[in-house]
């Protein structure tokens, strides 16, 4: 990757929907050029896609919570399963394989409290191969992003 590379890949990540023209404007480039790049960036997976950002509450979910998940056993069928759960469950933004005292973390959301509950119990706590479970509730989310801090090599 050279200095266009990380001059599109940063101007994509403060917006995704600059057209190739606006990118290569910005950083001294042909659109069809900067048009070949993205499409590079694309094919090797450095992009992985574009995504509208929401704002939750105008869609009616009022509550976000870290749920902390240890599994009953750890054997290879447990970890399966519980992935499995993981990947049906539209409540659950995002999941991270953890060390330290928690096997995962799960950011979970829901419109209200009783469906956290309900999730919680009827969903996370059914299953045999969880073992234990805390619930974080966020107060207040004070910042949020997917920008990658990016150092390029080139100056």
């Amino acid at each position: 990757m050279d200095k266009f590379d990380w001059q599109i890949i940063q101007a994509l990540q403060r917006n995704g929907r600059l057209t190739n023209q606006e990118i290569g404007d910005t950083i001294g480039l042909s659109a069809s050029q900067c048009s070949r790049r993205r499409q590079v960036l694309e094919q090797k997976g450095i992009i992985l896609g574009y995504t509208a950002r929401i704002l939750p509450q105008a869609l009616g979910i009022q509550v976000m919570a870290m749920v902390h998940v240890n599994l009953s056993t750890h054997g290879a069928v447990s970890k399966q399963a519980f992935q499995d759960l993981i990947e049906c469950e539209d409540q659950i933004q995002e999941a991270f394989s953890l060390s330290g005292d928690a096997d995962y973390m799960l950011k979970v959301v829901a419109e209200n409290l009783e469906q956290l509950s309900h999730f919680v119990t009827e969903r996370l706590l059914a299953c045999d191969f969880i073992g234990h479970i805390k619930s974080y509730i966020v107060l207040k989310n004070f910042k949020q992003t997917n920008q990658i801090m990016i150092k390029p090599k080139f100056s």
